[in-house]
């Protein structure tokens, strides 16, 4: 039985093995956890119970300190306060092996699901509601309950991701814990630690509890509701849900990052920078060879003066999907090269990076043309004091929260709730922009007013000196229901990116027939002129991109060429003169666009852009010169 026993822990660690060590579950409770999580043991509630504490009278009276202990209890939701203790007689030893724990889930889920769910799922509102004090005593879910619960479920959520799988899998996924586990308070010097097991076989994820230090009969169980933060301010802004506070005092600047944050980005992104070469000279009439891994590129580039290989060592241009990263090794071994990237360009990509450079074209607030965006990493307190500010000047305080490096609206957020923007810091880096509370919408017949955003390509030649064009075609997405600030989580209300949801419809209008459309909408607005205020804010964010040398900016590599779609949004806003003006809002930069729907209305479209970026001929391409 001895090796049955060995054997099945070491399945278990092999399995397990980094996830435990990730979350700092001591190697003494492993055996244990192992044998629990098979035979599927909860013996907490022979350890623990949950204990009611009443909340005090305001008439009677109260020490000062009593009171503002009482105060500070973070105890979640409006309800009765609960506390979980050891009830055991012989009380808890940390040393002892066996005081590991299993905590079930009541309610696992996605974000954009939650209300659904509560909806749908019989029984599981009524849960929710009595775990978090919410009076609920009907039997068929309301809106009302159903709204409070998506209000406060943010003080009891905690969260996990999945490592594998695909994009949509990797979304962080939500999760309360049970009665037992959501009782359990904070402390700033907790009794025991929780973290969350995805248990492989089951394909279940639990938390595991386990004590710090040996407890006496009658102790109080507590967690750090933020564990890992050693930074007070921080923890003061992390802890805001249970414990809310004002961080007023703190400023709302913020200043571009320095210098070592941007070396930081280099050395972790493993780029080699290109040694200094010559522009390259190619004649006149020279057919290059073209190396590539994207079908689009192979099924519709058919200019004679490009060829395809399939030897990646005796191409002349590289085109590739993936990120190039030894950009030292082909400038030292192949400096004629060309290739469709640029050193650093995650500069323009990645969210929070756009954000930090565009400063350096509007100052810590930033420029017009893009949204007041914070980095919920390193500029928690910035944020909390500016949407404070704003809630006390009764502005609108509709956010967006979105992660760093994801596409396709996944794992984005729309909220005015602070305590849900504080808590999605904690699934994945993420950047919370201000929400454009007054777009620029278009009537659709069959709808009403919808948001759309708008997709141009643009073609980047070279950095120093910049050259800068925007394919002449431009790209359209609309939201499927008329817009209103509420209905936070109806993706087919706020969101524009319809191509990729299963079962939903897409409203497709191609650019030459939009231009009438809009111009009918909006006479004192013509197109042109809105266009023109898009390539200003084009170059803008390009000059400051290319401003400084890598990588601070985009690197000035002469073999270098890119093509990015910039995505952005109408708002409505007043110019200095007080005039209402329709002011770009630029979204996201990608790289590498899907350009499926350029080459099906057009099918010139990449001899276009390899004419541009490879040949330097531009007439009869459709492209207009930005810089």
């Amino acid at each position: 039985m001895a090796g049955e026993g060995e054997e099945a822990l070491a399945a278990f660690v092999a399995l397990h093995g980094a996830a435990l060590r990730a979350s700092g579950v001591p190697t003494q409770y492993w055996e244990s956890l192992s044998r629990k999580l098979r035979g599927e043991v909860f013996d907490a509630g022979d350890y623990f119970g949950i204990m009611q504490v009443e909340e005090v009278d305001e008439e009677e009276e109260v020490d000062e300190e009593m009171e503002e202990q009482f105060k500070k209890k973070p105890n979640p939701g409006n309800g009765p306060c609960f506390k979980v203790i050891v009830t055991n007689e012989n009380g808890l030893q940390a040393s002892n092996p066996n005081s590991v724990f299993l905590i079930d889930h009541a309610w696992t889920y996605r974000a954009e699901h939650a209300r659904l769910q509560l909806r749908r799922v019989p029984g599981l509102l009524h849960r929710m509601a009595n775990l978090m004090g919410i009076p609920f005593h009907g039997e068929v879910p309301d809106e009302g309950s159903i709204e409070q619960v998506l209000q406060e479920m943010w003080k009891y959520n905690q969260t996990y991701q999945l490592s594998q799988g695909t994009a949509e899998e990797k979304v962080p996924v939500w999760y309360i814990m049970d009665e037992f586990g959501s009782r359990i308070q904070h402390s700033d010097q907790p009794s025991f630690a929780a973290a969350p097991l995805f248990y492989m076989p089951q394909q279940i994820a639990y938390t595991v509890l386990w004590p710090l230090r040996d407890l006496e009969t009658g102790d109080e169980v507590t967690r750090d509701y933020a564990y890992g933060e050693t930074d007070r301010l921080i923890r003061k802004c992390v802890l805001l849900p249970w414990v809310p506070t004002e961080v007023l005092d703190v400023s709302c600047f913020t200043p571009e990052p320095p210098d070592e944050h941007y070396q930081a980005i280099l050395a972790e992104n493993k780029e080699k920078l290109p040694v200094a070469i010559n522009p390259p000279v190619y004649a006149k009439d020279k057919v290059f060879k073209v190396f590539t891994d994207i079908q689009q590129v192979l099924n519709n580039l058919t200019h004679p003066r490009f060829v395809f290989t399939d030897n990646e060592g005796e191409a002349d241009i590289l085109y590739n999907f993936s990120h190039f990263k030894d950009y030292r090794k082909l400038s030292e071994e192949k400096p004629g090269v060309m290739v469709n990237q640029f050193p650093c360009e995650n500069l323009l990509t990645v969210k929070d990076c756009l954000a930090s450079i565009a400063r350096r074209a509007g100052g810590p607030d930033g420029p017009r043309w893009l949204p007041r965006t914070f980095n919920l990493q390193t500029e928690l307190p910035q944020f909390i004091s500016y949407f404070q500010q704003r809630d006390r000047r009764g502005e609108d305080n509709h956010w967006i929260c979105k992660p760093w490096n994801l596409a396709r609206s996944l794992d984005t957020h729309i909220t005015n709730n602070l305590n849900s923007i504080i808590r999605h810091r904690e699934s994945s880096p993420k950047v919370v922009c201000k929400y454009i509370e007054e777009p620029v919408l278009f009537e659709r017949e069959d709808v009403g007013l919808v948001k759309f955003d708008v997709r141009y390509v643009v073609l980047l030649r070279s950095a120093r000196p910049l050259r800068l064009y925007s394919y002449d075609v431009f790209w359209l997405r609309f939201s499927n229901r008329a817009f209103s600030l509420d209905d936070l989580d109806d993706y087919e209300k706020h969101f524009t990116v319809m191509n990729y949801a299963p079962g939903v419809t897409l409203k497709q209008v191609h650019c030459e027939d939009f231009i009438p459309l809009f111009e009918k909408q909006y006479p004192e607005y013509p197109w042109t002129m809105v266009q023109a205020s898009i390539f200003k804010a084009f170059a803008e964010l390009f000059q400051v991109a290319s401003s400084k040398p890598a990588p601070l900016g985009i690197c000035d590599y002469p073999s270098s060429r890119a093509i990015y779609a910039i995505d952005l949004m109408l708002k409505w806003d007043t110019s200095r003169d007080g005039k209402r003006i329709m002011q770009p809002q630029i979204l996201e930069v990608n790289f590498n666009p899907d350009c499926d729907r350029a080459c099906q209305y057009h099918p010139t479209f990449f001899n276009d852009v390899f004419s541009t970026l490879f040949l330097d001929e531009t007439d009869n391409c459709h492209v207009t010169r930005i810089v």
